[in-house]
């Protein structure tokens, strides 16, 4: 038994149509990687301006007031980029780039085959696995 009707391409698509459609979803998943690295350094961005201001209030406590005023005024809060903390980046981002991409990804394969998702792997897995063997199944259900 072979894949799902999800994962079968509509009859009438070409190969060349699987194939492009395929990339644009690679291109989504680095997408998808690359939004959560801004993720990572939204995070970390905020645990460093924590740590840091932790950090000056010891120097205040150990009598150093003078470097403490320094980091206070010019780098505790400070904007990483200009007018923004890093949740305006990560918003920017979520509503432009983002958002745009997989609504243009969702509407190609809505308009080329069915709204399928993963057709490209789908086949690769038909064409790679040893049909009958366990552990090479098509599906779950088999």
């Amino acid at each position: 038994m072979g894949p799902d009707d999800e994962h079968t391409r509509p009859d009438g698509v070409d190969d060349l149509t699987v194939e492009a459609l395929g990339n644009i979803s690679e291109a989504l998943e680095a997408v998808e990687i690359a939004r959560g690295h801004l993720y990572t350094f939204h995070r970390l961005s905020g645990t460093a301006d924590f740590t840091l201001g932790k950090g000056v209030q010891q120097l205040r406590e150990a009598g150093h007031d003078e470097l403490a005023d320094r980091f206070e005024k010019e780098l505790v809060g400070r904007n990483v980029l200009e007018g923004r903390w890093t949740f305006q980046i990560v918003e920017e981002y979520d509503d432009g780039y983002y958002s745009l991409f997989k609504s243009l990804e969702k509407v190609a394969r809505d308009t080329l085959v069915e709204g399928r998702r993963h057709l490209y792997e789908a086949e690769l897995k038909e064409d790679r696995r040893t049909h009958d063997r366990p552990g090479h199944e098509a599906r779950p259900d088999v």
